[in-house]
């Protein structure tokens, strides 16, 4: 991969990673599930005028929709409006990989792989660390049923890139711009029934620019460059070349949470992040072993 082209993958995993404490930031203006609702919509104004609808039943498109715009950033959102902090967030939420795998596997009838068995088990033990210490601690920034939402964010991301996967051949910016246009209606349904028409009339009304930007980063920065930039490489370059750079999301989620919101990074947590992101590049190391062994 040339240079130019692995800056811009690392521009792309910055932009996720710290967009955790950027989602902070909105929240402390917008309730979750509006602020999930802005993101959408914007996501897909004006840009499905200029892309053209994929090839793919609106059913689906509706059920990818609902999946990341009330399962993925609804939940996460909600969780992270008062139940866990962005560097958390940014290290739990990526148990998507794992249930993105085991997903596919029980749609295909394979197995996990012996690494991947451990790979898994790795990730689960830093998911235990924090489970533990939101009981026992009261200065974890994570309770209990935060874990739970995020975990719960994280598999409703998973089925998410199982019916993308099964899409087909189709333009993956597209599908998920239009996407974002089917999610926009049941997540505002569900921000009025969950936020109130009042409570959201005065987050409007009351927002700032530096709310507003958060709002804006959402859905430009994170959805059409981030979305667009990756889909780019992935098209240019190996997933085996591309997809490990991805192990840095929670690196800067968590270290920018420190820098740019003081979040703690006591010794638990570090232990976590190694137990999480050593699962994570172990599954990532026996993809490439499963491969070669194909090839």
């Amino acid at each position: 991969m040339p240079l130019s082209h692995l800056l811009l993958a690392l521009s792309v995993v910055f932009v996720w990673g710290t967009n955790f404490v950027v989602i902070k930031w909105g929240l402390d203006e917008f309730p979750s599930f509006l602020f999930s609702a802005l993101r959408f919509v914007l996501s897909a104004l004006p840009w499905v005028f200029l892309l053209k609808r994929p090839a793919v039943p609106w059913t689906r498109m509706a059920a990818l929709g609902t999946l990341l715009s009330v399962g993925q950033f609804g939940l996460l959102y909600w969780a992270m409006r008062h139940d866990i902090s962005p560097g958390l967030a940014s290290l739990v939420v990526q148990a998507q990989v794992f249930f993105t795998i085991l997903l596919s596997m029980a749609i295909s009838g394979e197995r996990l792989r012996p690494l991947q068995v451990l790979a898994l088990g790795l990730a689960v033990a830093g998911y235990v660390v924090v489970a533990w210490h939101s009981i026992i601690d009261p200065a974890a920034a994570v309770t209990l049923a935060g874990l739970a939402m995020v975990l719960s964010a994280a598999f409703c991301w998973g089925c998410a890139n199982t019916l993308v996967r099964t899409a087909g051949k189709v333009n993956m910016l597209a599908l998920t711009t239009w996407s974002c246009l089917y999610g926009c209606v049941p997540v505002l349904v569900l921000s009025l029934l969950v936020d109130g028409p009042q409570e959201i009339a005065h987050a409007l009304a009351n927002a700032t620019w530096h709310g507003w930007l958060a709002v804006l980063w959402q859905a430009l920065g994170n959805t059409t460059f981030a979305f667009g930039v990756w889909n780019w490489l992935m098209a240019r370059h190996p997933a085996s070349t591309v997809a490990p750079t991805a192990l840095l999301v929670p690196v800067f989620g968590m270290l920018s949470s420190a820098w740019l919101v003081a979040e703690p990074l006591p010794d638990w947590k570090l232990y976590a992040a190694v137990l999480v992101l050593g699962g994570l590049a172990l599954n990532l190391y026996s993809g490439r072993l499963a491969a070669r062994r194909h090839a």
